[in-house]
């Protein structure tokens, strides 16, 4: 086993001698790092099944209880900012370790807390972890793929954090149905049943630390540190060793005026930014306006609210996280072939719809004991359109904006302008994460009719801003800021 940034290791432990194949070694990489992904995705969703249950053991009020449920994203937002810079000071792999112990942390305090305010203590460190995960695990991707299965490998995050937010609904579901009373019930093997929701990350959390010890650091953060001889001998495990020597060169180049990079490297002539750095705050914006968190954090309540029971409301969540991996499948196979700005494109005309349908039924649904009723037609009606959405949005603005924000911007500026991007998108994602249970409150058509809104305001800045990646080397994103890179 290898220490962080020590000798280049495949996941499994051999040496250069190994195998051979430079694709195979990077997808071993790339899905050894998206396991912080899997955290992720788990971490942000496993409150979905606990909410109703906390909100009820504790008397909270919607407010409060919004708060809960997204205080977490603002742990995210300041490990996102804090993550890139840490990154290139002590490296990919230490960072992940760091990120481990958080999620252990996260878990078990969660697990064991005496009431909202230290739940909300809890929750935060996990954003903490999330937030760096957010940051750090595409970092490493893009920088261990070669530029031909880069958007295949960057899409492999997504992928790790729809598994784990699957993963996180499932347990939910299993935990609530054996124990006596649903989520608000005993487990079997003591404590309240949505305690245990929690606790079930530190199995991933403990695993995850394993395999950060067990891969090598990035080589652009190794050339960072004039560690040449070890980045290539990372770049002969994930390349063809003829294009190493010039693949040394060109990091080498880009690297050439290395040195901390500052939140001023990100100044530009628009509005304080450089351009490519707006589309990546957008891009973040946008991701999160389209309310998608909303169906993975509040899906069992929702469907509750409007006749589900709670198992039946349960199942429906893993059904909706089962469409959201099965679609994320489709954007592995097809974001290197067509491109990301098509699927960007497609992705927002196909939320549009299905959130337009979703707030129209919301919307017309007769009002019984406060909440709307839907009925024989509406109810199936409004399943289909969820499905869709989240199909709709897995194939494409899920793993797409954080390909592109692993990918989009050059070597020198990467690190602050992910955590830059990042950062907001966890900002987004609380603003709606928060407003929603209020939102809804006076509403359900009115929420959902908001976030159709901003699917169509996303399709209008894909078409006006958002350049294309496919096929480029990160040492030629420099290009992007010509209005060619668009095409």
């Amino acid at each position: 086993m290898s220490s962080p940034g020590g000798d280049a290791r495949s996941p499994g432990g051999k040496r250069e001698d190994g195998p051979a194949n430079p694709a195979v070694i990077a997808f071993l990489l790339a899905t050894a790092a998206a396991v912080g992904g899997f955290l992720f995705g788990f971490d942000s969703s496993v409150i979905n099944g606990a909410v109703d249950a906390i909100e009820s053991e504790w008397d909270l009020g919607s407010f409060v209880v919004g708060f809960v449920v997204s205080s977490a994203l603002l742990g995210c937002a300041a490990g996102a900012w804090f993550a890139g810079p840490l990154g290139d000071r002590i490296g990919r792999v230490r960072v992940m370790l760091i990120v481990s112990v958080l999620f252990v942390l996260s878990g078990l305090g969660s697990a064991l807390a005496f009431g909202p305010v230290d739940l909300i203590v809890w929750r935060l460190t996990g954003g903490l972890a999330i937030g760096a995960a957010s940051v750090i695990a595409p970092a490493y991707i893009a920088e261990i793929a070669p530029a031909r299965m880069r958007g295949r490998l960057g899409s492999l995050q997504q992928m790790a954090i729809v598994l784990g937010i699957f993963t996180a609904l499932v347990a939910d579901y299993f935990i609530a149905r054996v124990s006596d009373g649903g989520a608000s019930g005993e487990f079997p093997l003591g404590g309240t049943a949505w305690r245990w929701m929690f606790a079930s990350e530190l199995v991933p959390a403990v695993l995850y630390g394993v395999i950060a010890l067990m891969i090598p650091e990035s080589p652009r953060y190794l050339m960072k540190k004039r560690r040449t001889s070890e980045a290539r001998r990372v770049l002969k495990r994930v390349m063809d060793p003829a294009e190493v020597d010039a693949k040394i060169d060109d990091i080498a180049r880009s690297l050439a005026e290395d040195r901390p990079v500052r939140l001023s490297d990100l100044r530009g002539p628009r509005l304080g930014l450089l351009p490519i750095v707006w589309v990546g705050i957008l891009l973040s914006v946008f991701q999160q306006f389209v309310g998608i968190n909303v169906i993975f954090y509040y899906s069992t309540s929702l469907w509750q609210s409007v006749g589900f029971s709670e198992g039946d409301a349960m199942l429906t969540s893993v059904i909706n996280s089962l469409v959201n991996v099965v679609f994320t499948l489709v954007a592995i196979a097809l974001i290197d072939r067509i491109g990301r700005r098509r699927l960007l494109l497609g992705g927002a005309v196909g939320m549009a719809v299905s959130l337009t349908v979703l707030a129209v039924c919301f919307g017309t649904a007769p009002v019984v004991d406060g909440e709307p009723a839907l009925g024989d037609v509406a109810g199936p009606l409004a399943l289909v359109a969820a499905n869709t959405f989240v199909a709709s949005f897995a194939a494409t603005w899920g793993p797409v904006v954080w390909v592109l924000l692993g990918e989009m911007f050059n070597n020198f500026i990467r690190a602050a302008a992910l955590a830059v991007g990042a950062a907001t998108q966890w900002i987004a994602n609380f603003v709606i994460t928060t407003t929603f249970p209020a939102i809804s409150g006076v509403s359900l058509g009115a929420a959902y009719g908001l976030y159709a809104l901003f699917a169509v305001l996303a399709l209008v800045f894909v078409v006006r801003a958002v350049p294309e990646t496919k096929g480029r080397e990160l040492e030629d994103m420099d290009e992007l800021a010509s209005p060619r890179a668009r095409a």
